[in-house]
């Protein structure tokens, strides 16, 4: 099978220092090796949040779906892909109509099976939980730093 692999970082720290999309590809391309999949691409977002589909390398791989250039899309781990339920569900339902496969390393699925496409909806369901939750967590961190008059931000004055 053709594969394109993905692999993503949040931060720009995580995407200078390397360490994190390299161990992603080293993942993704073992397990390309292991299942007799021709590597076609290996596209990276770093420094991109995974809250949303619009990322240059996400774009990347979208357009190598639809245009039908590759069976399979590898990635390192699902949150990789997205943190979205509502993302994982139209990236699973573009991947359905191209007849590509998504395969995630670390959790051992893909999405070639019913089992596969039931089992990421699910994880899909708590990346997207635990996205808000680090968010929520944050939030509430920031509001008690304001109230005690502490900078929440190297650009803003304290407390505000």
């Amino acid at each position: 099978m053709r594969a394109i692999v993905y692999v993503r970082v949040s931060t720009e720290e995580q995407g200078k220092s390397g360490l994190g999309l390299e161990a992603q590809r080293q993942k993704a391309l073992a397990y390309c090796q292991l299942h007799d999949h021709e590597v076609v691409e290996v596209v990276e977002d770093a420094g991109a949040s995974g809250k949303s589909l619009d990322r240059p390398g996400m774009a990347r791989v979208l357009l190598a779906v639809d245009r039908r250039e590759v069976e399979v899309v590898v990635v390192a781990k699902l949150d990789r892909a997205t943190r979205s339920v509502r993302d994982l569900g139209e990236l699973l339902e573009r991947f359905n109509r191209s007849k590509v496969a998504l395969a995630s390393v670390s959790e051992h699925l893909d999405t070639s099976t019913a089992a596969g496409r039931m089992v990421v909806g699910m994880l899909g369901v708590i990346a997207q939980w635990e996205r808000e939750t680090i968010v929520e967590r944050i939030t509430a961190a920031m509001a008690v730093k304001r109230r005690r008059g502490e900078r929440v931000s190297r650009y803003a004055p304290a407390g505000l």
